[in-house]
């Protein structure tokens, strides 16, 4: 397992959630502005879910910071902020985005796992994307719990297992191959980001999130399940192409509107 985090951990290092398709403009500052607005673009429904705006006064503890546009949102919206990331590249990255705000907030490097933070510490934890690529994801979660106060709120996209962006790598890697019998968990742990990536149905998600109350889970569909996006760090070529041409979005929208691979969790710790 540990072995796993490590490979986990070189893979984010090796370039933050997209920093090679993202950070772009004649200086850092419009650099991360311009990455800013292409991810609220591109995910919109970040905004309502993270709810930056709500979070003043709170103390709010994000795992997995990235390039730190959330943080930098929790930080303007005058949250007391903490932030951890698996990476060094990823804390580097949001300590000097703050900087260049003139925004603050207690970062450092550390694993979702093994949280560096006493009981009952937090209001709010936020983990967009993240946990799912933890060896241990039910760890991370009983520590999500730990560290938030009575009444404190968790609010969490893990990777939903009967996406169409899974359908579609099942079709490239099992199907195509000539390896029909192979299973979605195979598929996302080995062609979908960092290695041994997991995904989940929504009674898979209610069962790891049930030492919580209020459990709201809701599943949207991507850039990456409707094929309108360059984003992703492994799949390219000419067969994506193709298809990016040929997809049926109005179909898929119609359809199959819950296929997305974002699964949106909101949990509450009992009070």
């Amino acid at each position: 397992m540990e072995e796993t985090k490590e490979l986990v951990k070189d893979y984010w290092n090796a370039a933050s959630c997209g920093e090679d398709l993202y950070l772009k403009g004649d200086d850092e500052r419009s650099q991360f502005v311009n990455q800013m607005n292409t991810r609220y673009a591109l995910e919109p429904y970040i905004l309502p879910f993270a709810a930056f705006e709500q979070s003043k006064g709170k103390t709010v503890l994000e795992i997995g910071v990235g390039l730190g546009a959330d943080h930098q949102r929790f930080a303007e919206a005058g949250a007391r902020l903490y932030g951890i990331d698996l990476t060094e590249r990823a804390v580097a990255h949001t300590r000097h985005r703050l900087q260049l705000f003139n925004l603050s907030a207690e970062l450092q490097t550390a694993d979702a796992e093994n949280l560096p933070f006493q009981n009952n510490q937090f209001d709010w934890v936020y983990s967009w994307g993240v946990i799912h690529h933890s060896p241990n994801t039910a760890t991370a979660i009983a520590e999500i719990f730990r560290v938030l106060k009575p009444g404190g709120l968790a609010k969490i996209m893990i990777y939903n297992k009967h996406s169409m962006i899974g359908y579609m790598l099942w079709l490239r890697y099992a199907l195509m191959t000539g390896k029909p019998f192979t299973g979605l968990k195979k598929i996302y742990s080995t062609y979908l980001e960092s290695p041994g990536t997991k995904a989940y149905t929504p009674t898979e998600a209610r069962f790891l999130f049930q030492a919580f109350d209020g459990v709201s889970i809701d599943t949207v569909l991507t850039h990456g399940d409707l094929l309108t996006s360059q984003a992703g760090q492994r799949h390219k070529g000419a067969l994506l192409s193709l298809a990016r041409k040929l997809y049926p979005r109005f179909i898929i929208r119609k359809i199959f509107p819950k296929s997305g691979l974002f699964m949106l969790v909101s949990a509450q710790k009992p009070k």
